[in-house]
């Protein structure tokens, strides 16, 4: 059996440390905008919903209470217009990162199958591929890759690391030709809710799926929306054939979120109030730094939606990332995220507001 080491790239966080360092030693100490984690309060409902379940001995289902499934739905019909979701297309999943990281292995792709991602994304998509042996294979456009032996396309609108949104008539041309082809679509949607200048469509939209899910499953998690990134809250929808064999699979593998996490997933689910509260809180924040970056003289691409700006200044990643890290302010090299990204930042907006105004008044 080939060591770990050798399947898989190079944890890509180490490499940041040195200027994580540089940058913490700032006067006024460091503004981490390196990674999106959230940093505001878990809302007070769901905290209360966690604790009036804490007293749970027992097993709970890899499926999820009915009353987080009924939850599940009705967000999807009223977020996502998924107006036929039934419990049959749902399935909780313990944090989306886990669901990207092992779906191909669940779904049993080995070697002599490819899994296709976008050249721009989420590092676990390469690393779900690699984990079982499937070839990772990168596009710009799909419909332009050849079909033969894709087992598993992953979509990712709003995109991470770039914010950009797939318009609805890309999502439904891309539907079509997965479907002529017989490739299983994995939609990752966990910002959908985060649509800046831009208004993100699910793939389980009546208008890009036809009022089928067949073939087609969408990723989403309460890490961003709700800040419940300790939780590890997330779920997916869609092809009931899919979940169902994938719940088969993950109840032999024991893959159940806490009791507790479902009855506060189920509260958050049903309550629009703080997610508004939330976006207001980013939407503030985006453009402060936004502004700060531009008029510093950085030129910010696509960002229509999620928690980050994508940023150049015209030169290689990692000389960006010194010279704002001499500035005590950390980001993301855009070589993280692929070779397309090397003269490209990520910097997130999930720091507090006294940290955002700190990084503003460095760059001003």
């Amino acid at each position: 059996m080939a060591a770990v080491s050798s399947r898989l790239p190079v944890f890509p966080w180490d490499k940041l440390e040195p200027y994580k360092a540089t940058a913490a030693a700032h006067p006024d100490g460091l503004v981490d905008l390196s990674v999106g984690t959230p940093v505001d309060p878990v809302p007070g409902l769901v905290q209360e919903a966690l604790t009036g379940a804490a007293d749970s001995p027992g097993y709970p289902t890899v499926w999820g209470t009915p009353v987080l499934r009924d939850a599940i739905a009705g967000w999807a019909a009223r977020r996502l217009g998924a107006v036929s979701v039934r419990h049959e297309n749902v399935l909780p999943v313990v944090g989306s990162k886990e669901l990207v990281a092992w779906l191909p292995t669940q779904l049993g792709l080995g070697p002599g199958d490819k899994v296709a991602y976008p050249r721009l994304a989420y590092p676990t998509y390469e690393v779900g591929a690699r984990l079982c042996g499937a070839e990772p294979v990168v596009y710009d456009d799909p419909t332009e890759l050849d079909p033969a032996g894709i087992r598993l396309l992953w979509l990712n609108s709003p995109s991470n690391p770039t914010g950009r949104v797939l318009p609805k008539e890309d999502l439904v041309r891309i539907v079509a030709w997965a479907r002529e082809h017989g490739i299983l679509v994995f939609s990752d949607e966990c910002y959908l809710e985060l649509g800046w200048e831009a208004d993100p469509v699910s793939v389980l939209h009546p208008d890009v799926c036809g009022g089928s899910y067949e073939g087609l499953v969408a990723v989403y998690s309460l890490s961003k929306r709700s800040n419940l990134a300790g939780y590890r809250a997330a779920f997916v929808l869609g092809d009931s054939d899919v979940l169902g064999e994938l719940l088969r699979i993950r109840k032999h593998g024991g893959m159940m979120t806490p009791a507790p996490v479902q009855a506060a997933t189920a509260v958050a689910l049903g309550d629009d109030a703080h997610v508004d509260e939330q976006r207001a809180r980013y939407a503030a924040r985006r453009t402060a730094l936004r502004t700060a970056l531009e008029a510093h003289g950085f030129r910010i691409e696509h960002s229509e939606a999620s928690l980050y700006l994508w940023a150049t200044r015209d030169e290689p990643c990692w000389d960006t990332v010194a010279y704002l890290a001499g500035l005590g302010i950390l980001v993301a090299p855009g070589d993280f995220y692929g070779e397309a990204g090397a003269r490209f930042v990520r910097v997130a907006f999930t720091a507090t507001d006294e940290r955002i105004e700190a990084a503003v008044k460095r760059l001003g």
